[in-house]
Parts: structure tokens; C-alpha cells; sequence
């Protein structure tokens, strides 16, 4: 039997996706992708109890249900996070463990991600700008705080922080890259080798 003008929650999110409406801006995706990575970097801190409780109320809508729901979801996500091979991992299962360890991070990032992403999306403007606001507070909790002082280097999940030179290279006509943020000044060599030819 065929519906007529009635969509469900699948439908409509697959409509918003293809006709545009509704799409959040894309400071609102980086906001959510910062608010999941910081669900993730918390898990397991001093930081942890505070974010949980304010991810659970800020998702819960002040629903008291829907908080708890929220809240039995974090758990899930730091039991996941936290979880360790336990002693009888052997030596040479370090890098598999770190390889799920760090899958288990970027799963558990997309999916709070998404989350939020559809929390914001959800909302109407105001509600929104106010729900924004709190994430940001929230990711503001987990974030370093900036560096105090010359010298000092600091680099957010994922990053490499140097004080000092960084080399990248690249050998036998492969190709090496790095992004880099640089607060002061930098000096890039040439990319060829003497002698060789560019094309």
C-alpha cells in the first residue's frame, strides 16, 4: 500500500539530504565534529563526568528520558574508549592494539558527529544558536588551553606539535606532504633535487 504525503524519520532525513533544505552550515558540521571529538578526547580524563552529564542534558532536549538514554550512550562510548586488551596481550600485539584503538576513536567521533549534527539540524534558529553555544562551551572544557608564552607548542587530536624543525620528504619520485599551521615564520626548500628535472 502506497503512503501519500506522509514521510518517516528515514524519509524526510534522505529528502533534507537531496532537495537541500534545512542543511546546516557548514560552521555547524565543524562544530559537531569538534563536539564528537571531544565526547572521544574526554573519555577517561578528570574531564569526562562534566562533559557527559552536559552532552546528555544539551542531546536530552530536557526530556528526562531521553537524557537517561543519552547518558547510558556515553557510558557505552567511554567503556568502549577505555577499554584495554588486558595482560595477556603480548608484545607484538601493540600495534593491532593501537590500530583498534585508534578505529574505536574515529567510530565513536563520526557517530557522535552525527548526533549532533542532527540534534542542531532539528532545532529551530534560536534553539540552535543556544544548543551551539553549549557545545562550544562543552568542546571549549576538553580543548588545551592555548600555549602561555613564546616557545611553547601545543597540537589538538591527531596533530604533531614540534619546536623545532619538522622534515618532509620524499625520495625516488614519490610524494610527501604535511599541512602545518605556523604562528611566525617558515622557510620551504625547493621540492626537486638539484640536477633533476621539473615537470
Amino acid at each position: 500500500m502506497k503512503r501519500v504525503g506522509v514521510r518517516n524519520d528515514a524519509e524526510e532525513h534522505v529528502h533534507t539530504l537531496l532537495t537541500g533544505a534545512n542543511v546546516l552550515a557548514e560552521s555547524m558540521v565543524a562544530l559537531a565534529a569538534a563536539g564528537g571529538g571531544a565526547i572521544v578526547q574526554a573519555a577517561g580524563t578528570d574531564a569526562w563526568t562534566v562533559v557527559r552529564e552536559r552532552i546528555a542534558r544539551l542531546v536530552g532536549r530536557g526530556d528526562a528520558e531521553r537524557q537517561r538514554a543519552e547518558l547510558t550512550r556515553l557510558d557505552q562510548t567511554s567503556a568502549d574508549l577505555t577499554a584495554s586488551a588486558g595482560p595477556e596481550a603480548e608484545a607484538d600485539a601493540d600495534v593491532d592494539a593501537e590500530a583498534d584503538a585508534e578505529h574505536r576513536r574515529v567510530r565513536w567521533e563520526g557517530v557522535w558527529q552525527a548526533r549532533l549534527e542532527l540534534l542542531l539540524e532539528a532545532l529551530a534558529q534560536d534553539d540552535r544558536r543556544r544548543a551551539a553555544a553549549e557545545l562550544q562551551a562543552v568542546v571549549g572544557l576538553v580543548r588545551p588551553a592555548a600555549p602561555a608564552g613564546p616557545g611553547r607548542t601545543t597540537a589538538g587530536a591527531g596533530g604533531l606539535a614540534a619546536g623545532g624543525d619538522v622534515s618532509v620528504t620524499a625520495e625516488d619520485g614519490s610524494v610527501a606532504g604535511g599541512v602545518v599551521r605556523v604562528e611566525g615564520g617558515v622557510h620551504l626548500a625547493a621540492p626537486f633535487p638539484e640536477g633533476r628535472r621539473r615537470t
